[in-house]
């Protein structure tokens, strides 16, 4: 395949093998290169060396509190939906020491802290995670206090997206407005395409540092009729997507229902084991912990993910503000869909499904939503306090 002349914006085609050379065009550019790829059954995000490290050829089944990965008939590289995890651990790891002092002589040193800007490169990453980032990026670069590693990360990640061919089981992205074609977000997007024996990359620029790869790279400008494959196939993804969120007046409904007895029928349900939050892209919920070695010498401050279920999460002196699994669960369901829009201007969730699979008594955040609903075309809502 001859290399042809490339524009911000405009698709391209190349072999599924020129994947291989932008993997090692980023790696030689000092980036970290993560995608997805199978580790002891399970499909997650990690280190790539190689196209073989992709799931070619795995794809997978999802509904609430079930994931599968199952062989397909077709050798397709992103033949899967989402996993348990998103692009949220490197970004916002979930481990990270933010101060550190040492004792000299009758007082402290404090050194500055050194933020492990590690420049990654993500392969893989579906529009409902690309949404996902920019709803993190409210939270922590464009409030009144920015956090300094998730910038550095954020700023120098390389974002390689991929337009959904198979739709998730437990995805609502439509009702969304986050999927299944990227729309912003990415350096470049692909679409993979599978007609009889042609095997095929439709791929397009979204920065011009997307575009300077694809220069490097054998292409060829896309005929009419790629364009229409790649446009049809994630169409007809979207067309396949079941799950529907209703987000007509949806902050409002939920503010109206605090009192809902919904509440209680879910809360009998739900083990309060914060699953829900782990996997979510988009929850930023962390705690702070002071630690000192046994000398006295070293102290540190270390943050690290944390979930709003447990009673500590909301402790203050004399005991926890949420004490009821009933008002965890209200908690995040309402901030996610209704107070998140009041602190960021945009909702908390991007219709990934992730909740619903990964729950391990297949608690659907789009039927509670459904049943609040319906429950006000019989019973007036009670007034809010």
């Amino acid at each position: 395949m001859s290399t042809a002349s490339a524009y911000l914006g405009d698709e391209v085609v190349m072999e599924p093998q020129a994947l291989q050379q932008l993997l090692e065009i980023l790696g030689s550019q000092g980036y970290q290169v993560v995608g997805p790829t199978l580790r002891q059954g399970s499909l997650v995000y990690a280190p790539l060396s190689s196209i073989a490290d992709l799931p070619r050829g795995w794809g997978d089944a999802q509904e609430g509190g079930v994931f599968r990965l199952r062989k397909l008939k077709d050798p397709v590289l992103f033949g899967y939906g989402v996993g348990q995890q998103s692009w949220k651990q490197f970004l916002f790891p979930p481990r990270h020491r933010v101060w550190q002092a040492r004792r000299e002589g009758n007082g402290f040193q404090v050194p500055p802290p050194v933020e492990d800007a590690v420049k990654f490169a993500f392969i893989g990453v579906h529009a409902c995670d690309l949404e996902a980032m920019a709803v993190q990026d409210k939270v922590f670069l464009e409030g009144p206090f920015i956090d300094p590693l998730y910038r550095a990360r954020r700023e120098q990640a390389f974002i390689l997206a991929v337009n959904c061919g198979h739709p998730c089981g437990t995805g609502f992205c439509v009702s969304m407005g986050s999927g299944p074609q990227a729309t912003k977000g990415y350096d470049l997007a692909l679409t993979e395409i599978l007609q009889g024996p042609r095997h095929y990359l439709v791929m397009a620029a979204g920065t011009e540092r997307g575009l300077q790869l694809i220069q490097q790279v054998p292409h060829q400008k896309a005929q009419p009729e790629e364009r229409e494959a790649a446009t049809r196939l994630t169409a007809q993804t979207g067309r396949q997507i079941r799950r529907t969120l209703d987000i007509t007046d949806l902050k409002a409904l939920l503010y109206r229902n605090y009192e809902n007895p919904r509440w209680d029928q879910v809360a009998a349900r739900c083990l309060n084991c914060g699953n829900c939050t782990l996997v979510c892209p988009t929850c930023f919920c962390h705690t702070l912990e002071d630690t000192t070695d046994l000398t006295g010498i070293q102290a540190e401050r270390w943050r690290r993910w944390d979930v709003c279920y447990t009673v500590d999460f909301t402790y203050l002196h004399g005991g926890s503000i949420r004490n009821t699994p009933r008002s965890r669960y209200r908690q995040w369901l309402t901030h996610k869909l209704a107070t998140w829009i009041d602190q960021f201007g945009v909702s908390g969730c991007v219709g990934c499904g992730r909740c619903i699979t990964w729950c391990p008594v297949a608690i659907d955040i789009t039927e509670e939503v459904r049943a609040i609903r319906e429950s006000e075309l019989t019973t007036p809502p009670a007034a809010k306090e």
